[in-house]
């Protein structure tokens, strides 16, 4: 088998000559393994590898190795920008010309195209170039190729939101249509994820397998969801392999595929390089210490979690669910995260590993809320809703009875209903952002407030913070302090709502991902009015938030043993007849001012 034949059979050789001609140091071990996988993985995937490995330069050493096996291949390259894959193309062309056993594919014609937008090598005549550059938002439709690169497509720049990270998606998706049906066609996404939301994760869902190749060996490896590149995986199993196992250890190690320590950091290869030729410890350090632990973790270790915990501070887990009387609540209701607390039958539309859970107990009686309001955020017809939820406030908890949305803006249709459900909660305010139509909306509901003969007080608020910020200002800490309390019935009506819509258009209406997706940064989220409004009605009770639940309990039981006390020494019959009948306070002094009598003290 001649040198030839070798560099044309496997792609690591290939990649060692050409690394050689550039007068580079051998590829280390994370690039070979790069160059493995993408020479033998699937048709569809995903290299994801710490900042500086090479990704970019061993993907453009495999497009040559394509048209070195065979010419006649028609190959796109796709990044963010159109300059960075245009850089990529004359890459291409100078290694073309500069290398001696690769000057052959240089094009013999002068008529051949060789520009820096695209080019052909010596093959046949074809509509489509042999090697084409373009940005993600560049012209696509029309092309067709046998090999797509799609190199870090993702970046802060078109990525920060929601409906940035959708429409890149889409984007993506187009690939599919250039691709030509062959049985060696192939995509190959590089690049490093952002955040949870990230694109690669939507595309792994779609079966673009991932390798992801990490600076360290991971402290934790549950975090990669079993997506670690082999080669480490094997790596750590190894390390964690005891020396000599007995028998019964032998038998009892085939009931698991994974060892017994899996995702702990007792493993001696945690923490150290993956790739010391690459970055050894002390150089990997020193990034760490400049770039900050958070950056650090996205760019070198791939690890997202501790990204996303920061940047999406609203979490469902804080919430308490469970069922909300309409008139009355216990004194103060306890929150636990424990696994048997987590409702299994509500759908959760928050982040990934968020969960909905009930509350471990009950505490107290059954009384009165002390104030319950309508929080109004209106908007015009469209894609906007008008949003309305009803909060009640007992003892420094909120209790989230109904939300309700509407998108035919403040018609009298959508002001009536929502004033039939403030009856329903026996709503004693009506809480109205005035920022849409200044002041309007307040009018209208005072008009129809009067014909319906409902004593409801209107106040009318106007918002001067950004948006982003007056949210999260206003859930975050009582979320943390897990006081907001929502009804089941909520989250399965926001779960239905908007039927009609596309699915994933239905989940950017819908309150809790919304929620859950919300962050500092502006335009976080595509549609917020169901989390807007929410972040209003609780703003309005942050007075209540001094109040605790418990000094309240001893308060009223201080209060009715005091009253008790009075009774048995101005009616002892009476007091005794109370008891029997199992009487509350209130119970007991209305009883006493039907008789005629009062422990209530009067000044004349």
């Amino acid at each position: 088998m001649t040198t030839y034949d070798l560099l044309q059979e496997d792609f690591k050789l290939f990649l060692q000559a050409l690394w050689q001609q550039l007068s580079l140091p051998s590829p280390t071990r994370a690039q070979y393994a790069i160059a493995d996988y993408i020479q033998y993985g699937p048709k569809r995937l995903q290299i994801q590898a710490f900042r500086g490995v090479g990704k970019s330069w061993i993907t453009g050493a495999f497009v040559l190795w394509t048209l070195f096996n065979n010419p006649e291949k028609k190959i796109m390259i796709i990044s963010a920008s159109k300059e960075r894959a245009d850089n990529m193309s004359i890459f291409l062309q100078k290694l073309i010309i500069e290398t001696p056993w690769l000057n052959y594919l240089r094009p013999k014609s002068d008529d051949a195209r060789w520009s820096r937008i695209s080019f052909d090598v010596n093959c046949s005549p074809h509509q489509a170039p042999s090697v084409k550059s373009v940005g993600i938002t560049g012209q696509l439709t029309g092309s067709r190729a046998d090999l797509m690169i799609l190199d870090d497509i993702e970046v802060p720049g078109n990525s920060m939101t929601e409906l940035m990270r959708e429409k890149l998606l889409q984007l993506c998706t187009e690939a599919e249509s250039i691709l030509t049906p062959k049985n060696d066609s192939r995509i190959l996404f590089l690049g490093t994820p952002q955040t949870t939301f990230t694109i690669y994760r939507k595309l792994a869902e779609r079966n673009y397998r991932p390798f992801v190749w990490p600076a360290r060996y991971p402290r934790n490896r549950e975090n990669y969801e079993g997506l670690l590149a082999p080669s480490l995986q094997n790596d750590l199993e190894k390390e964690n392999r005891p020396a000599k196992r007995s028998n019964n250890q032998k038998n009892n190690s085939k009931k698991t595929s994974l060892p017994s320590n899996y995702g702990k950091d007792d493993n001696p290869l945690t923490w150290s390089p993956t790739d010391p030729d690459r970055f050894d410890d002390s150089d990997l350090l020193e990034r760490e210490a400049s770039m900050g632990r958070s950056n650090f973790m996205l760019q070198f270790m791939l690890d997202t979690t501790l990204s996303d915990a920061e940047k999406f501070p609203l979490k469902c887990a804080d919430l308490i669910v469970t069922s909300v009387n309409p008139t009355t609540a216990p004194d103060n209701i306890i929150w636990c995260s424990d696994p048997q607390n987590l409702i299994k039958d509500l759908p959760t539309v928050g982040l990934p590993g968020d969960y909905f859970y009930s509350p471990m107990q009950l505490v107290g009686e059954w009384t009165p809320y002390t104030e319950t309001i309508c929080s109004i955020d209106p908007s015009g017809r469209g894609t906007d809703e008008t949003a309305a939820c009803i909060l009640s406030q007992k003892n420094g908890l909120l209790y989230l009875h109904q939300m309700r949305a509407y998108r035919d803006g403040y018609s009298d249709n959508t002001l009536l209903d929502i004033l039939r459900q403030c009856k329903k909660y026996q709503v004693t305010k009506l809480l109205i952002e005035t920022n849409f139509g200044d002041g309007i909306v307040a009018e209208l509901f005072k008009k129809h407030l009067q014909q319906t003969k409902q004593a409801i007080d209107v106040e009318e608020v106007r918002a001067n913070v950004r948006k982003e910020d007056r949210i999260i200002d206003a859930l975050e800490p009582i979320m943390n302090q897990h006081r907001l309390v929502v009804d089941k019935q909520v989250i399965d009506w926001d779960f239905k709502s908007n039927p009609d819509e596309a699915p994933e258009n239905r989940l950017q209406y819908m309150l809790f991902s919304q929620l859950s997706k919300m962050c500092r940064e502006k335009g976080a989220i595509k549609h917020d009015d169901r989390v807007d409004c929410l972040a209003q009605g609780v703003k309005y009770f942050t007075d209540a938030m001094a109040i605790s639940a418990q000094q309240e309990i001893i308060t009223r039981k201080r209060d009715d043993w005091n009253d008790m006390m009075d009774a048995w020494f101005d009616d002892p019959q009476a007091a005794a007849s109370h008891m029997a009948f199992g009487m509350d306070l209130n119970q007991r002094r209305q009883a006493r001012q039907l008789k005629g009598k009062s422990s209530v003290s009067t000044w004349m």
